[in-house]
């Protein structure tokens, strides 16, 4: 039977089984060796798979993945395991990026961060700006004005039908900074999840509240999966070429045409098309200056984002 992996939970996935309607839980087969199942995946289910309490199934085989959204773990340094790869979710079709316009401010940095992932996997972002009562989205809706990015604006009075609408049909996983009302659209897109809904502290950051990725079924005419994922306070892209972190800016991306051969488009060598585009007013100082902290993370040195610092644009 074909299951969809919802939740993972120390070596047991939950599973739905569409033919069924069942949700399953199950094991990992041996023959699959260290081959890692995450939230998302499409897998091939034996064994009792009716989802009565108290059965296990046995998961065959990994569908091959379409998409595969991934980010290094670089906010847990302290560990080894902080500087792997790790992924977060498979098969996601939409890249929910949620942000509030006030407690907490927009972060862009992250904003940034998140299309570069999106961009790299090949799936197509949406921008969700939340607190939509407490203040205008002009400003960041500017600094993103170049790329056409898809968007929608939310309030805690009024419905979601435009998030409803993005959402519908589709694969979506939904990432943001905790804090910024992601667990608070989850409840309200998915009645009875009763997702852990933290509070914003006096400095202006939140309390990391959702613990692990699920999928949930909308309840919708047509239903679309959501995969929540945890509150995370930085999102690495060690694993993204130089290359690839340029296309995550794509107003920026066609004056690398004018660059010297072989440019490194970190402007130290002063003849960057980059910052020619700038000095004409092709682009926004800004995203140039996002697109360089980046780079510069990926050479190691510390990201203003991960260390505290303001790497976000200047909205005042």
């Amino acid at each position: 039977m074909e299951g969809f992996v919802v939740a993972v939970d120390r070596g047991r996935y939950t599973c739905h089984v569409a033919d069924t309607d069942a949700v399953v839980t199950a094991m990992r087969a041996r023959e699959l060796g260290r081959r890692g199942v995450v939230v998302g995946d499409n897998v091939q289910i034996v064994g009792d798979v009716t989802g009565r309490p108290d059965t296990l199934a046995r998961i065959v085989r990994i569908d091959e993945r379409r998409s595969v959204l991934m980010r290094t773990a670089d906010d847990e340094e302290g560990t080894t395991e902080g500087r792997f790869e790790r992924v977060v979710v498979a098969n996601a079709e939409q890249l929910v990026i949620v942000n509030s316009l006030h407690d907490p401010p927009p972060r862009t940095g992250f904003i940034d961060r998140c299309l570069v992932a999106a961009y790299d996997a090949e799936i197509e972002p949406l921008l969700c700006l939340t607190k939509g009562d407490l203040a205008g989205p002009a400003a960041v809706l500017d600094y993103y004005s170049e790329l056409d990015l898809p968007y929608v604006l939310c309030r805690p009075d009024a419905p979601l039908d435009d998030l409803v609408a993005a959402l519908s049909g589709r694969v979506s996983v939904m990432i943001g900074h905790s804090g910024v009302g992601k667990s608070t659209l989850v409840n309200r897109l998915v009645p009875g999840t009763d997702r852990a809904v933290g509070v914003v502290s006096a400095v202006g950051k939140g309390r990391h509240t959702s613990t692990s990725a699920v999928a949930l079924r909308l309840p919708s005419r047509e239903p679309g999966w959501i995969i929540d994922t945890p509150g995370i306070r930085s999102f690495g892209l060690a694993h993204v070429s130089a290359d690839s972190l340029l296309h995550g800016f794509p107003d920026l991306v066609e004056a690398s045409t004018r660059c010297a051969p072989n440019c490194d488009h970190t402007g130290a060598g002063g003849d960057c098309g980059l910052d020619k585009l700038v000095a004409e007013g092709g682009a926004d100082p800004r995203r140039l200056a996002s697109f360089r902290r980046l780079l510069a993370s990926k050479e190691g040195a510390p990201d203003p984002q991960d260390t505290g610092a303001d790497a976000d644009a200047d909205f005042s």
